[in-house]
């Protein structure tokens, strides 16, 4: 086991055997005494929509963990239709009322049967390619989409822009607010210059994008997050230079990442941390979308406790 997966197991441990009394959360009820009703998350707004400033991510759903081939088959086995309809209803029983999820073939029978159950939960699809975008709006019904990061770097670099301009305008034709995904500090900046009509950006915390390594400073090679040699490398100076950029735009933004995908999950302490400089790096207009696997531990009701204490 790397170490990464040692930290991961020990987040899940100590969550097990003493987030309530840490953190002040009732993870169930106690002596036969009724679990209270949690607060209320604080909300944004994104279009005419009221959105939680936590949003409940769809990479573990979907099996991406950056952790390694062994995380992602473990995550595609537990994220079955039923798994995935309990985890969105433990995260609007939570006051997390919106859902960003990248389509997967589960996703339409998941999100049905949702829907069927009563959910309110509001979808935010990721998405890249522009036929496609009014099928997938009538099977999913989500209230926007944004265009996928990889591929938004992929076509800045390339001298593509423009195809990540015409979704969004495309989007915008289905009736839906469209936004745009990044890792790239860079992409989001040239927009927000250009004036791009987009209703909202996804700012990723970590420069996944990038082409090569940043640059040394003070002949020192640049400070990492620990994480597989054979997965992205992320770099600790690039959460603050993305904050920059989101701090400047008008629009709301998205920022995801803020955990870089479990490097910063050591302990309770270390993952409040996060929280707490994601929430107050950015906007008040802003919200944060953090994925979650709760096979072990209740992540619902821990992540929601940060951000009530620091979007406060």
């Amino acid at each position: 086991m790397t170490r990464v997966r040692a930290e991961q197991s020990g987040r899940r441990e100590f969550l097990t055997a003493s987030a309530a009394a840490a953190s002040g959360l009732l993870l169930g009820p106690v002596g036969g005494a009724a679990e209270p009703a949690p607060a209320a998350l604080p909300t944004i707004a994104l279009g005419q929509h009221r959105v939680s400033r936590l949003i409940v991510g769809a990479n573990p759903i979907v099996g991406y963990s950056y952790l390694g081939h062994k995380m992602d088959q473990e995550m595609k086995e537990y994220f079955t239709v039923e798994h995935t309809v309990d985890l969105l209803q433990r995260c609007e029983r939570a006051g997390i009322n919106t859902h960003q999820f990248s389509f997967a073939s589960k996703s339409p029978e998941s999100y049905r049967r949702l829907r069927q159950q009563g959910s309110k939960m509001q979808m935010i699809c990721l998405h890249s390619k522009r036929e496609e975008i009014r099928s997938l709006a009538e099977l999913t019904q989500p209230m926007a989409m944004s265009h996928h990061g990889g591929v938004t770097d992929r076509f800045f670099r390339e001298g593509r822009a423009a195809q990540v301009h015409d979704f969004v305008k495309a989007v915008h034709d289905q009736g839906l607010l469209a936004g745009v995904s990044s890792h790239n500090p860079d992409c989001i900046k040239r927009m927000a210059d250009e004036g791009w009509e987009v209703d909202f950006f996804m700012t990723c915390f970590h420069f996944l994008s990038r082409q090569s390594p940043p640059a040394a400073k003070a002949g020192k090679p640049p400070a990492v997050f620990e994480g597989p040699k054979d997965e992205p490398t992320f770099y600790r100076d690039d959460p603050p230079a993305m904050c920059a950029v989101i701090r400047q735009v008008k629009q709301p933004c998205l920022a995801f990442k803020i955990l870089g995908a479990g490097r910063r999950c050591a302990s309770q302490e270390m993952v409040r941390a996060a929280f707490e400089f994601a929430y107050k790096n950015i906007k008040s207009t802003d919200a944060v979308i953090v994925g979650m696997y709760p096979r072990n531990f209740d992540q619902v009701q821990a992540n929601a406790e940060y951000a009530r204490q620091f979007c406060t």
